[in-house]
């Protein structure tokens, strides 16, 4: 078994855990990065990260992190309100006016990062290739109204999410999404984190597969018979209109382009570093900090059919519900992205964990293996 990397002693019964995960025969690849005040503790690497077991996973090797990134965007926005650039309570359409149609005049941007803006899925039958045009997943995003009254309920958007934030962003700043990830996070903190990879960048890439004889929990049960049940519902076209949402993960398309809500790709030490670099007021300052992480969602979730509990652009901690728990700490934050990778921090133990793989499990909100990873990492601290 191939694990390359350092970890502090102190924390020798985390990496037990991580290189328990590893012996799974259906584990190909995997990396873990934990910064505790700011000091990296842990950073290890393991595994395969192509479907025939030929390359092994590098230092550098890049892996989706999938919805993991989804904060990335939401801090960028939070910069600019903090500049004045943007205001959380008004309008979207101030600053996209094509968005005022169809009942959707009045949403905010606090609606849209807290997912209360009814807009989790596009109502319009899109066919597969419309994933890659990015003006056309924008105008049709335009075109549906709210699935309910925005404000009154919340309901996660997969993908739906991407763009809204993206689209912003370009009316906003005038620039594309990657660039102002990279100019508001990626650069000033020289972290591996990328929305839309470069030609250079793709042989780093790590493929995802699905890992077999993985058994769903009980969200997870929830929203497959939701979907199958209602195959024109929300919940359904939330995750899969148009339909090449769940096919296109190891595309060079999908690699490539830039959509902020499910494919930015980096490394577990640029995840980590991100949430280092919130908590130590490199990124937001204090006042702002507090607002994303003030609850402004909580209760059952119209698109996941499970409770969820949401700041503005990442999830909070639920310790009564063990599948929505980071295990870390009742102040965690963070996100969970498809299949396993978890980005998340405790403010009151000063750590950042980052867990990404190329093995998707079977998890609607966090995964078991970065929950064990988690409980450990809790009891070592």
């Amino acid at each position: 078994m191939h694990i390359d990397g350092s970890s502090d002693s102190a924390f020798s019964s985390v990496l037990d855990v991580f290189m328990q995960i590893l012996e799974d025969p259906e584990q190909r690849g995997a990396a873990l990065c934990v910064q505790v005040a700011g000091e990296t503790v842990i950073d290890v690497w393991g595994g395969v990260i192509d479907r025939h077991a030929e390359q092994l996973w590098q230092r550098d090797t890049l892996v989706n992190i999938f919805s993991s990134g989804k904060p990335l965007a939401a801090v960028v926005l939070l910069q600019w309100v903090s500049e004045g650039r943007l205001q959380l309570d008004i309008p979207l359409a101030e600053y996209w006016p094509e968005f005022a149609v169809q009942g959707k005049q009045q949403i905010t941007l606090r609606q849209v990062l807290s997912h209360r803006a009814g807009l989790p899925a596009i109502f319009e039958p899109l066919p597969a290739h419309s994933l890659f045009d990015w003006q056309r997943m924008v105008s049709a995003v335009e075109n549906t109204s709210p699935w309910w009254t925005p404000g009154r309920a919340h309901g996660y958007a997969p993908m739906t999410y991407g763009w809204l934030v993206g689209e912003l962003m370009r009316r906003v700043a005038e620039c594309e999404p990657r660039e102002a990830i990279a100019q508001g996070i990626a650069e000033p903190l020289q972290l591996e984190l990328y929305l839309g990879l470069s030609a250079q960048q793709l042989p780093r890439v790590g493929d995802v597969m699905r890992m077999k004889g993985v058994l769903a929990d009980a969200a997870a049960l929830r929203l497959m018979k939701a979907i199958g049940g209602d195959p024109q519902g929300m919940t359904a076209k939330a995750f899969a209109n148009p339909s090449s949402m769940m096919t296109s993960t190891n595309k060079p398309e999908w690699r490539c382009m830039q959509q902020p809500a499910a494919n930015v790709h980096g490394t577990a030490r640029g995840l980590a570093g991100f949430y280092t670099g919130l908590l130590q007021g490199q990124l937001l300052d204090e006042d702002m900090l507090s607002e994303m992480l003030t609850e402004h969602s909580l209760g059952l979730d119209l698109t996941l059919q499970t409770k969820t509990r949401f700041g503005l652009g990442c999830m909070l901690e639920q310790v009564d519900e063990i599948p929505a728990s980071y295990a870390l700490g009742a102040h965690a934050f963070g996100h969970p992205g498809a299949g396993g990778t978890l980005g998340c921090a405790d403010p009151e133990r000063e750590v950042s964990v980052a867990f990404v793989t190329n093995s998707l499990g079977a998890s609607v909100l966090m995964d078991p293996r970065a929950q064990k990873i988690n409980a450990m990492l809790k009891k070592c601290l």
